[in-house]
């Protein structure tokens, strides 16, 4: 039987990307895509998830508009990194329509009480804290719940000490950690391993044509961001490590370690991981810290380069 999952995500580049290796995966269900006010406006995610839907041929998969700002701060977006379309400047054409008759919050209290299924979020945590205060037998329902934020002893990537999902809405962050459910905390320690270069995305290209140019059409402006602030030749694809390990556990192992996030100050949205048990707190999170960055590469390129082809053109 497949597994069924639910995609909590503000698309963004490396978000559509996973949403691509997801669907391609012929051992997992996409039950619906919820999307969160993050990398860009939540208007504009729900066009992007549209997008990636349409070039999938999957526009059968239901798309649920969430959380339109954090919880208590100010949002700040990521269209610096992502593009002025929130797509790395591709442009596609959008698609009409597409109106579901709930929103995000609606959706995770119905499919929770129907279904098992795990959540894969890979945006701030907003919309996952708001079920968590509106509808916690719901959350409680939740089977696996898989966070790609936050990090241990990498540095941050829009702070010293924050990652992005985490800073943008650090207050939801600490609530879902406080909730009594085990997080797995895919961070920056893993996921600023899995890059993508020019080779890898040039190898794409030659193994399929139709894939590999819509990954260089979204991801040229990530290439080029990188580059410039990061002195990265290749770019950062963090979300489609948390859809992998789903899959596949073993592509990345880690530690339990209770862990809490900084919503104040200048630390506001670090994880911090309490790897040596100071506050003697029970665990509340799986802390991953190692990956096999080959393993990962196998199973995304099987993913998208042997099991999406291309569709006839509406």
């Amino acid at each position: 039987m497949k597994r069924k999952i639910i995609i909590d995500c503000d698309p963004g580049i490396d978000d559509s990307l996973a949403i691509m290796l997801a669907l391609s995966h012929p051992d997992i269900e996409v039950v619906g895509i919820t999307i969160v006010e993050g990398n860009c406006p939540v208007e504009m995610g729900f066009e992007n998830a549209k997008k990636v839907l349409k070039f999938m041929n999957r526009l059968d998969v239901p798309i649920y508009v969430g959380a339109h700002q954090p919880l208590k701060r100010e949002y700040i977006n990521a269209l610096d990194t992502h593009g002025s379309d929130g797509l790395g400047e591709s442009f596609l054409d959008s698609v009409a329509g597409y109106e579901q008759d709930m929103d995000a919050l609606s959706f995770y209290s119905h499919i929770l009480r129907q279904e098992q299924c795990s959540v894969i979020a890979i945006g701030p945590l907003t919309n996952i804290a708001q079920l968590i205060q509106q509808d916690k037998e719901a959350y409680d329902r939740i089977d696996t719940l898989i966070s790609m934020g936050g990090c241990y002893k990498s540095h941050g990537n829009c702070s010293p000490v924050a990652e992005y999902n985490y800073w943008c809405d650090p207050d939801a962050a600490q609530i879902v950690y406080n909730a009594g459910k085990e997080v797995h905390m895919v961070g920056l320690d893993v996921t600023r391993q899995i890059v993508l270069t020019p080779e890898l995305l040039e190898n794409m290209k030659q193994r399929n044509a139709y894939v590999g140019d819509f990954v260089e059409k979204i991801t040229k402006f990530y290439f080029k961001f990188h580059l410039e602030w990061e002195h990265l030749v290749g770019c950062v694809i963090n979300d489609p490590l948390a859809v992998a390990y789903f899959i596949d556990p073993s592509i990345c192992s880690g530690f339990s370690s209770y862990v809490q996030i900084e919503t104040q100050s200048i630390s506001i949205g670090q994880s911090i991981v309490d790897d040596h048990s100071f506050y003697r707190k029970p665990s509340n999170a799986y802390v991953l810290t190692q990956v096999d960055v080959d393993k990962f590469f196998d199973l995304f390129f099987t993913c998208l380069l042997e099991n999406i082809h291309e569709c006839e053109k509406n």
